[in-house]
């Protein structure tokens, strides 16, 4: 497959799986978890036995992801997997499990429904995967997993991945693993080493118009655009689209079959722009994702190297820009701190370096045409042309007839409200001193109030 060394997740998992231990192992995405144990995995089947496998996802494009690499690898083998998720019609799984799958990837709500129904039985099954425990934990999925896992015998092999180890991650494993050995991938260890970290101090109404210098300027191959809502998701892929940009948005109001679909011509690169929610994005693994913008700061450091995870993949360079407003500050240095790595500060580029990105862009085009040698139907009028104008004027009112000025359609989208850092208490003794000084000045006016109507009283009586 093109792999030359196994990644440090894969170098410790795969004896350990090999062996028949259970594990826990903890590591971010994009370090290679999906052969990690997909190897183990596929080394018990044996063809002839039905499901024996069972890896469990939070989400269905993480589900679909895993049964495409298990195929990869099981290929040689026959062993083949099938993903069940819900979104798609259960009628059509059905007639897929007719197939006889040895491995199911599965989300756990869907499984349910088909173990109700007996098309799924779980009896043959030698090996389970929890992938990315810790998201499912967040999407309310723990109880479904307790319930399936109760379904499937003991003597079973157990392989648990997750970035972080809360409690209630650390007691299903203590319920539902035996004596289960700790891989842990030490964060300097992460594939976020391939990525150039950017930041933009941006307002949110500048927000937009940035992203689109950004484009011009650095020309990515493909890049994906995270937005932390899904009416952002939209708004921003109804701009770009506007501007003349290439781009679909993924999340998770829109139809399973049309998200397949985008994600589909982005791999084909019909598309060079996605624009996804985080749990939409979740898993994704596209080769020649060349950059990531977040155009919202993402909520908690995890989603962070989730989403910037998506490029600098298979030991490719990536760049992942963040958009950050004056009021964000506090929670990118959160960030920062958590994932132990540095954001450098960038200027927001100016109209002049958009044009000269849009330039250089132009210059690339004429050069790779020469590359190409596909200019000779050309030549004829070229010479003609030079026999009445010099050679740098002729070139010069070509490049600027072939380079794209900036775009400045308007585009409106909805503000969103930054996310905001509640200080320590400690660091609050001005505004309590405030407040205890406002408190004495009522008490004062109080006081003085009711000796003042006492005053008024007594007077009234004594003229009476």
């Amino acid at each position: 497959m093109g792999f030359e060394e196994p990644t440090p997740i894969q170098s410790q998992a795969i004896p350990i799986g090999l062996s028949g231990k259970d594990m826990i192992g903890q590591a971010q995405t994009g370090t290679g978890k999906t052969t990690a144990f997909g190897v183990p995995l596929l080394e018990k089947i044996n063809i002839n036995d039905g499901i024996q496998g069972l890896v469990l996802a939070p989400t269905r494009e993480l589900a679909v992801q895993v049964a495409e690499e298990l195929n990869r690898i099981g290929h040689v083998k026959g062993v083949k997997t099938l993903p069940i998720y819900g979104g798609q019609d259960i009628n059509r799984q059905i007639r897929a499990l007719k197939n006889k799958p040895h491995i199911i990837a599965a989300t756990p709500g869907r499984l349910i429904d088909h173990i109700e129904r007996r098309t799924i039985r779980l009896a043959n099954i030698k090996m389970v995967v929890l992938d990315e425990a810790d998201e499912m934990l967040n999407m309310g999925f723990i109880e479904d997993i307790e319930r399936i896992l109760s379904e499937i015998k003991e003597e079973r092999q157990t392989l648990l991945f997750s970035a972080t180890m809360p409690k209630r991650i650390q007691s299903l494993a203590e319920k539902f693993m035996s004596d289960p050995e700790l891989v842990k991938i030490k964060a300097k260890e992460m594939t976020v080493k391939n990525i150039e970290q950017h930041y933009m101090e941006v307002h949110e109404k500048q927000k937009f118009d940035v992203l689109c210098s950004l484009l011009d300027i650095q020309s990515p191959e493909l890049a994906i655009v995270f937005g932390r809502t899904k009416k952002r998701v939209d708004e921003v892929v109804e701009g770009l689209i506007k501007r003349g940009y290439s781009a679909e948005g993924i999340h998770g109001d829109i139809p399973q079959a049309k998200r397949d679909q985008v994600i589909r011509r982005f791999k084909e690169q019909t598309i060079d722009i996605m624009v996804a929610t985080d749990v939409a994005a979740r898993g994704l693994d596209i080769s020649g994702v060349s950059h990531v913008y977040n155009f919202d700061i993402p909520q908690d450091p995890e989603s962070y190297v989730h989403r910037i995870g998506r490029t600098g993949r298979a030991g490719n360079k990536g760049l992942a820009v963040t958009f950050v407003s004056p009021r964000e500050i506090d929670h990118l240095k959160i960030i920062e701190n958590v994932t132990k790595s540095k954001m450098m500060k960038k200027p927001v580029p100016s109209f002049k370096d958009v044009l000269a990105g849009n330039q250089q862009a132009t210059i690339n085009r004429l050069m790779s045409v020469i590359e190409r040698n596909d200019h000779n139907d050309y030549k004829r009028a070229a010479e003609s042309l030079l026999e009445d104008t010099d050679s740098v004027t002729l070139l010069a009112a070509a490049l600027k007839l072939l380079t794209k000025d900036p775009d400045v359609t308007p585009v409106k989208l909805t503000a969103v409200e930054p996310i905001r850092i509640r200080k320590p208490r400690g660091d609050r003794g001005g505004d309590r001193k405030r407040y205890n000084d406002r408190g004495r000045n009522a008490s004062r006016e109080g006081r003085e109030g009711r000796e003042g109507r006492d005053r008024r009283k007594r007077n009234r009586a004594r003229n009476k």
